[in-house]
């Protein structure tokens, strides 16, 4: 996963929902590109060096009051230039060509008769195929120079060219799963107009970003947040590969991890990889500060402003220390960046656990490039195994926003048995990796029960799990019938004070996958 100039895509965003969509389908071809907002400077575009550029959809039209525009000396720069939906109707109004509300708005599956043009190599003349529309406005009359490519029924400009200035525009999208064949047009821009090279590797990132961590830290001091997750896991292990013994990472035990967490992450990290492991038991820290506390956004606010607390402690006993390493990946930085439209996220980094700034710590974020799938990789490369690569997703707040109510060492002690009886159970019917998140969680209510011949009034666990691309939505997963017999009689029988299991069967939306 190496970026050089002969390799780099750079995509400009207007704020559609689909933006970060269009930038995975390309890193899948193996080519480097970024997304920045749609007012980069024409200076700053030069100074990326792009290869070609794609103008993203957006929520607006060109012809709304301080809708987004850009500079016109981009169409001059000399590059190839995609406009996808508002990107192809903002490029045909800035060079001249007309735009007007369409009479019936295209939203969803849509079937386009293909014209001639490199942009379809491949595709046959009149070929018809289903695409993705998701527009109110349309090309009535392309700019001069350019001529129409394809058609649909409502919009007899879907797709446009000006074959010698390497201008095209595209009035669907070919970046969701709903263009089944939309893989091909963007490997036809990629390849064959801008003629980038699938050199967005695996191996080469990795040993590019060691190289320049190693020349960054120099002989300076370096901390790691672990917390045994995918993200600080593999950064873990790649700062490690760079400096060695340079790197210090603390893990701390906040007293709400899953049953046998901590154990694992120091006997991995510290005997396995040889890597200097401050480990940090703060349990009864934690514990005694979420003591009567049963808000959910409090329970966060406190663990959150504790383990800060507690990493400045322990941070400040290093001496030399200079850098610290966080797991920021690349959607955490797309989303740091205000864009404008209604997929525009303010987010702060992804850190450990918010730091302040006033550690006076330089960043180190080797991870910052890259999606969750592409850090997978990273850490198949850096020798991981799939089961710390592919664990689900756990919450900053540990087990505390998955026992509903106060939080106890009780409850923390009776939802950590049923849990690890859910997970080993979904791994040992071969789903594990399948499912986004399968999880087990402690409800504040207890009922009545009959056990053996006493009557039982104790604590209720119901099971979470969820399909999903990447967590924005989920549906509930139906998980066999005698799959979820053995998980509710194994709870019942082995994790003493409960008694009743239910399944949750909530998609998200409505519910969110996690219950606080």
């Amino acid at each position: 996963m190496s970026e050089t100039d002969e390799s780099r895509i750079l995509i400009l965003d207007f704020g559609s929902q689909y933006t970060m969509l269009i930038a995975r389908r390309i890193r899948e071809q193996r080519v480097y590109c970024e997304i920045h907002p749609y007012d980069m400077s024409m200076e700053d575009i030069r100074s990326w060096k792009p290869r070609g550029i794609i103008l993203s959809g957006g929520p607006s039209s060109v012809h709304d009051e301080g809708a987004p525009k850009i500079d016109t000396g981009l169409f001059e720069y000399g590059v190839p230039v995609l406009g996808i939906c508002y990107g192809m109707q903002l490029m045909a109004l800035l060079l001249g060509g007309e735009v007007e509300k369409s009479n019936r708005r295209e939203y969803g599956r849509a079937v386009l008769e293909i014209g001639g043009s490199e942009l379809f190599h491949g595709f046959k003349r009149k070929e018809e195929i289903p695409v993705w529309m998701s527009h109110g406005d349309r090309v009535a009359k392309p700019p001069e120079g350019f001529g129409a490519i394809a058609r649909s029924v409502n919009s007899p400009c879907a797709a446009m060219a000006d074959s010698e200035r390497n201008l095209f525009g595209v009035q669907f999208h070919p970046e969701v799963v709903h263009t089944p064949r939309g893989e091909e047009i963007l490997s036809n821009f990629l390849f064959r107009i801008c003629g980038v090279r699938p050199t967005w590797t695996t191996h080469s990132f990795v040993e590019r970003t060691i190289r320049d961590v190693r020349q960054k830290v120099g002989d300076k001091g370096i901390i790691c947040g672990l917390s045994g997750g995918v993200d600080s896991s593999v950064t873990a292990v790649l700062v490690h590969r760079a400096v060695g013994d340079k790197l210090t990472c603390i893990f701390v035990d906040n007293g709400v991890l899953r049953k046998g967490e901590a154990e694992g992450v120091i006997r991995l990290f510290r005997d396995h990889y040889k890597i200097n492991l401050k480990a940090v038991d703060a349990r009864e820290r934690f514990l005694s500060k979420l003591g009567g506390v049963d808000d959910p956004e409090e329970k966060r606010r406190v663990i959150g402003k504790e383990f800060i607390a507690v990493f400045e402690e322990e941070a400040s006993k290093l001496k030399g220390v200079e850098y610290l390493a966080q797991g920021t990946l690349y959607p955490d930085v797309i989303e740091s960046i205000s864009f404008k439209g209604p997929s525009a996220k303010i987010k702060s980094h992804h850190n450990v656990g918010g730091l302040p700034e006033n550690m006076n710590l330089r960043l180190v974020e080797p991870l910052r490039e890259l999606f969750k799938d592409e850090v997978r990789a990273v850490g198949a490369e850096l020798g991981l195994s799939r089961r710390i690569l592919y664990r689900h997703p756990f919450p900053g707040p540990g087990l505390a926003v998955r026992i509903l109510g106060q939080v106890t060492v009780e409850r923390v002690k009776v939802l950590q048995n049923a849990d690890v009886i859910v997970e080993e159970e979904v791994r040992g019917a071969g789903i594990y990796e399948e499912l986004w998140q399968c999880f087990a969680v402690l409800l504040p209510v207890k009922s009545v029960g009959v056990m053996g011949d006493e009557r039982t009034y104790e604590n209720a666990v119901a099971i979470r799990a969820v399909t999903s691309m990447d967590g924005m939505t989920a549906d509930w997963a139906p998980l066999p019938a005698d799959l979820l017999m053995r998980i509710s009689n194994r709870i019942i029988n082995e994790v003493e004070g409960v008694n009743r299991v239910v399944y949750d069967i909530s998609s998200k939306p409505p519910a969110t996958i996690e219950w606080e």
